[in-house]
């Protein structure tokens, strides 16, 4: 198995294991305190990182920086609500919908052409969201599931903005103003509800801001070992790693619909992560 391949499933459990420790640590602490200090955790070993490699910060470019900063923290909020009030396997079938709105967005701020025939892979997205939503139910479930289809479309959004920024700043800085906002903006949001941490808490939190950078920097080597497009579909095994932990810790089981609703999901970011290598082999040759 390729070094690439490996490095993205590793990368995927990372990030599993970040979501166990968010679900645990939501019991008793407010998701906007939980965002609190994973940014601040970040912010920190980021800093300490461009320190040392002589980052400098750039001078052009803040107001791009500080929407991908604003649209990062938006995708951690929605994410991490996401995931403390519905099954693990579920949020993160729903976080993986973000290529359905990145290639969106690809289009109409990028001004990428798209061959049409992606286009008749659209519907799968629909469907797959509509299973995993179930508005049928009209419950608290479809309310959450909701956010969880927000977290993904902020999630491309904050991919297409790190595409822009990556042409001029160094990933570093854009890093940085992702985590920097996160912390500023969810300061206010967790003020009132503020909840001292026990001890098992702020070890749920160190661990979580740990783990995280963990996980980006295992993703980042998989892409200088992998195609692009390779290791995101790799990182699918991801949803089978949030399945396994939620049913073993909180007895989830993920339901018919959502597997079907998942499965079209899955197929449809496989066949636009595909058409979109051989867009850009046909560009190399």
């Amino acid at each position: 198995m390729k070094n690439g391949i490996i490095l993205a499933i590793a990368s995927a459990f990372t990030f599993s294991i970040m979501n166990v420790l968010v679900k645990a640590a939501s019991e008793t602490i407010p998701v906007t305190e939980i965002v609190f200090f994973r940014s601040l955790i970040g912010t920190l070993l980021v800093l300490i990182l461009m320190r040392k490699y002589q980052v400098a910060f750039s001078k052009k470019g803040i107001p791009m920086l500080f929407l991908r900063g604003a649209l990062g923290s938006a995708y951690l909020l929605a994410y991490f609500y996401t995931i403390a009030h519905i099954p693990l396997g579920d949020a993160s079938i729903l976080a993986h919908m973000s290529p359905f709105f990145a290639l969106i967005f690809s289009i109409v701020f990028l001004k990428e052409s798209v061959s049409k025939q992606v286009f008749l892979w659209m519907p799968l997205f629909l469907v797959g969201a509509v299973f995993l939503l179930d508005p049928s139910s009209f419950d608290s479930y479809t309310v959450y599931a909701l956010v969880g289809v927000l977290s993904a479309m902020l999630a491309a959004g904050a991919a297409t903005s790190i595409r822009y920024l990556s042409r001029t700043h160094h990933k570093f800085e854009i890093v940085f103003y992702f985590l920097a906002t996160g912390t500023v903006v969810s300061i206010p949001l967790m003020w009132e509800g503020f909840v001292n941490p026990s001890w098992t808490g702020w070890i749920y939190l160190i661990s979580i801001g740990i783990v995280s950078l963990i996980g980006q920097f295992v993703l980042t080597s998989a892409f200088t070992h992998e195609n692009v497009m390779v290791v995101e579909v790799v990182r699918y095994i991801g949803i089978f790693f949030n399945v396994m932990w939620g049913f073993l810790f909180w007895g989830e089981v993920i339901s018919l619909g959502s597997l079907f609703g998942g499965a079209c999901i899955i197929a449809g970011s496989i066949a636009l992560s595909r058409r979109k290598k051989e867009r850009t082999e046909t560009k190399v040759a």
